[in-house]
């Protein structure tokens, strides 16, 4: 593949792929891959930046452990996920397995922790098992797609924000404990009030939020607006008809796991929620990415998205250098 010299940070220079997703050969590391990584990490984050995304392949990652040292490598501080949106494995060394996300389902283009009160500002995939096929990792530029959504789709939520409504029970969603730490109910009311987050105890057991959160944020170091938020992966009509069909049945409306609304609490059509997708679906860019390869996502640039897979997946996940939400 072509590769062209750039210089992105105190004089570092490292060869850069020409590829949508650029590709840093890391074969130099010669087993020190923790060490390669932090003499470039400047360079590699702002490749990330301007790209939304940056591959480094020759990493030789094999276990959790040397996914976890690469990870810690690429970001100041390591953090712990709460409110996420389906349960995880803690591993050591501060880092995660992927999504307990159904292998047979899509996970749709999103931001990570968007809908949290803290969210990170670099995300790093570990590749140790890619599957038997399937699982594509791909990435759309938030710059991009928010730029080409229809401006009467972006003005209300970039005026308003959007609404989550998220339910938590013991027969659907996040056990409380993963989502919060705890499955104490006054620390969860205690969280849930620091954060702004609207929430009531069920008469079965559960608990449901409504949160408002921006839709369109300033990136952190270059200042351009992006599409930051999870308003069409968590909506009710992204999900599979006969998933949606199924829950609605069994649940009602109001006892979906998770969906989203306009700022104003109006309710999200299938057509707006379609519009936003079909622009994500042409934003896309499939991440070419193998066994023993790492991929640093700068979190608030680009979107990621997940396709179905079969066999043995093994993806580290690392959420890196916490950010906290602003209100809309």
């Amino acid at each position: 593949m072509p590769y062209s010299d750039v210089d992105r940070f105190a004089g570092e220079s490292i060869p850069v792929s020409d590829d949508a997703v650029p590709v840093v050969d890391a074969e130099a590391a010669a087993g020190d891959g923790p060490g390669w990584l932090r003499a470039h990490v400047g360079a590699l984050r702002s490749v990330a930046v301007e790209r939304g995304a940056v591959l480094v392949r020759g990493l030789e990652l094999r276990e959790p452990a040397d996914a976890a040292g690469a990870s810690r490598a690429l970001t100041s501080e390591l953090m712990a996920e709460l409110e996420g949106f389906a349960p995880r494995t803690a591993l050591p060394g501060g880092v995660y397995s992927s999504s307990q996300w159904p292998p047979d389902q899509p996970m749709c283009m999103h931001h990570e922790l968007s809908s949290a009160a803290r969210y990170p500002r670099w995300l790093v995939l570990s590749c140790l098992e890619q599957g038997s096929s399937g699982g594509a990792v791909s990435v759309a530029d938030a710059r991009a797609v928010l730029a080409d959504l229809p401006s009467d789709v972006v003005a209300p939520f970039e005026r308003d924000g959007w609404q989550l409504v998220r339910n938590y029970s013991p027969l659907l969603g996040v056990a409380l404990a993963d989502a919060f730490g705890t499955d104490d109910r006054a620390a969860v009311s205690a969280y849930c009030a620091a954060h702004g987050i609207a929430h009531e105890w069920t008469d079965a057991g559960g608990l449901r939020t409504r949160q408002t959160l921006p839709a369109v944020v300033e990136h952190p170091q270059t200042g351009e607006r992006c599409w930051f938020n999870q308003i069409a992966f968590l909506n009710e009509w992204t999900m599979d008809p006969a998933v949606r069909e199924l829950l609605l049945s069994e649940f009602g409306a109001d006892g979906l796991p998770f969906t989203t609304f306009r700022g104003d609490g109006a309710a999200l059509d299938r057509a707006t929620v379609d519009t936003i997708n079909e622009v994500y679906d042409r934003h896309t860019v499939p991440v070419p990415w193998r066994k023993g390869d790492l991929l640093l996502i700068d979190n608030i640039a680009a979107a990621h998205s997940r396709a179905p897979y079969r066999g043995e997946r093994r993806v580290v996940v690392a959420l890196g250098d916490p950010l906290a939400r602003v209100g809309p």
